[in-house]
């Protein structure tokens, strides 16, 4: 499954996806291959993405957000955050850049085939994850209940609005908390733990999916704890 060879991708595509007056700016970022198909890779994986002949910015570590049942382009969120990223973010349709991987174990839900999904990750974490839900839908008879909880800093920090507010078309729920909220936002606001925990979902035949930063990975680990779901049904990427 895993690749670690180095190779060139063009940019197929550099779209803007938080609100244009967020001073935080995230990409959704597209590489096609020079030549041939896609490595295989399984949900959640990531690569190292880096600027031929340059050592300067240092290469970095992006997850991907496409499905490995769509296999045309790798998808990445990248927010303008340092000297690689803020490079991403304005690179030009056309640019090469240079690519190693796909690494990492990524999300393996073979073994839990029946089972309920909860896939929880804030902010750009959420990329690894929605790798996973396409796969999820591609093979949706295999699974019972899927749920999503994702978390962003303010409304004008969402991703993905449109395609997330659609997947229940595909029988998968979807929670969105806003860390500060509005008058008119009506839904949770805090952090995903405490959206977890006011759920309380079964951790009964369960597994979790967690992506994001450590503080939240850690949170949201011990509030599924605290639910009932098994060590061993509380699954990191990475």
């Amino acid at each position: 499954m895993q690749n670690s060879s180095t190779y060139r991708m063009r940019v197929k595509e550099n779209i803007r996806m938080t609100d244009p007056d967020c001073q935080d700016a995230v990409i959704h970022l597209s590489l096609e291959p020079l030549r041939g198909q896609l490595a295989d890779f399984r949900p959640g994986q990531y690569v190292r993405i880096g600027i031929p002949k340059l050592n300067d910015p240092a290469p970095g570590y992006f997850a991907i957000a496409s499905c490995p049942d769509e296999p045309e382009v790798y998808e990445f969120f990248i927010k303008d955050a340092g000297p690689l990223s803020a490079y991403l973010c304005d690179v030009e349709v056309g640019t090469l850049l240079e690519v190693e991987g796909p690494m990492g174990k990524g999300f393996d839900l073979t073994p839990y085939k029946g089972n309920d999904i909860y896939l929880i990750g804030v902010g750009t974490g959420i990329a690894p994850l929605r790798s996973l839900w396409h796969s999820i839908i591609h093979h949706r008879e295999d699974f019972g209940k899927v749920s999503i909880y994702a978390g962003f800093l303010t409304e004008m920090h969402q991703l993905l609005t449109e395609e997330l507010a659609e997947l229940s078309r595909h029988d998968i729920e979807v929670s969105i908390t806003l860390e500060m909220g509005h008058d008119s936002w009506d839904g949770p606001i805090g952090y995903v733990q405490h959206a977890l925990k006011s759920d309380a979902p079964d951790g009964t035949n369960a597994v979790a999916c967690l992506a994001g930063m450590s503080a939240m990975v850690d949170a949201c680990t011990e509030t599924l704890q605290n639910l009932g779901f098994n060590d061993d049904c509380i699954l990191l990427n990475h």
